[in-house]
């Protein structure tokens, strides 16, 4: 009986380090996807005179390419805009997680006067 609860205890405890490992993988990838959705968003083509907040939710198809599922946002030109920027855009390194969807928060920040 005591080997039975060592055993298990050994098992629960590669478990965990195999889920923490591969949590940080996932995060890893998300921050690469946010960095360069970033990138993508910059400049935007209309004058933004408050602050903006959206939820993208997004996908990446199997050439690597940003796939814009849905935006939510209150402003259907924010919507658009990040749509035209974002849809089939390539990502610049190819990534191995099993995540099939991404939400990221976006927020267009008023221009400094």
């Amino acid at each position: 009986m005591k080997q039975l609860k060592t055993l298990l205890l050994a098992v629960a405890i590669t478990a965990s380090g195999v889920l923490a490992a591969s949590n940080e993988d996932k995060k890893a990838d998300s921050v690469v996807i946010t960095e360069e959705i970033g990138k993508l968003l910059k400049d935007p083509s209309f004058l933004v005179d408050k602050d903006i907040v959206a939820d993208v939710t997004l996908t990446l198809n199997k050439n690597n390419e940003i796939v814009v599922l849905s935006v939510d946002s209150n402003e259907l030109y924010v919507e658009n805009f990040i749509k035209s920027r974002l849809n089939y855009k390539e990502l610049p390194s190819t990534f191995s997680t099993k995540e099939k969807t991404f939400k990221v928060p976006v927020r267009v920040t008023a221009e400094e006067k």
